[in-house]
């Protein structure tokens, strides 16, 4: 039997101003059980973090949420998980979530998908993993950090080869065909 593979969401606590954030988290959901893999997340029933788990768990994916304990009320930790698993802080939870996954998905979010985005990518710059990490840029939302990491690049901050560390994928349906191929 071939070992379950996990993909980790890094997303939103909150569901942004397009409705087309939360369509493609529940697509990815859905997307990842259909796939058989595992969903690890940031373990809240809120945002988009909620609307990708809701979606996975409603067609049967196996789930592993971790969190924090200061946000286990902020973010209305979710409790009917396959595994949960809480945290000390913010760091420990990135680290855990990162080890037991296969891929890294960032979808729209603030402030802490950022930074796990960055921890995650400059951890592949490196040379501490080869983990496939994805953007998935609905509605154009990474665009703006798109231009930035090429101004990164451009200002001699970062070599070229940067680019090769992350893929971003305009759709869900685009994003479960990398996916496939790097999880094979």
């Amino acid at each position: 039997m071939p070992a379950l593979r996990s993909v980790c969401v890094f997303c939103g606590s909150r569901p942004g101003t397009d409705p087309a954030f939360a369509e493609a988290a529940r697509a990815l959901g859905s997307v990842i059980a259909a796939q058989g893999w595992r969903l690890v997340y940031g373990a809240g029933d809120v945002g988009l973090m909620g609307e990708v788990a809701r979606a996975a768990m409603a067609a049967g994916a196996r789930t592993m949420g971790v969190i924090p304990t200061h946000l286990l009320a902020r973010e209305q930790g979710k409790r009917d998980l396959g595994q949960l698993v809480i945290t000390e802080d913010m760091h420990e939870r990135k680290k855990v979530m990162f080890m037991n996954s296969d891929a890294i998905v960032v979808l729209p979010g603030g402030a802490g998908s950022l930074d796990e985005f960055f921890e995650v990518l400059t951890w592949r710059q490196i040379g501490l993993h080869g983990k496939p990490i994805f953007l998935l840029d609905t509605a154009g939302y990474w665009q703006p950090l798109l231009a930035l990491l090429e101004h990164v690049i451009a200002t001699g901050f970062a070599e070229p080869a940067m680019r090769d560390y992350f893929t971003a994928v305009a759709d869900v349906p685009g994003l479960e065909l990398r996916l496939r191929a790097a999880l094979s």
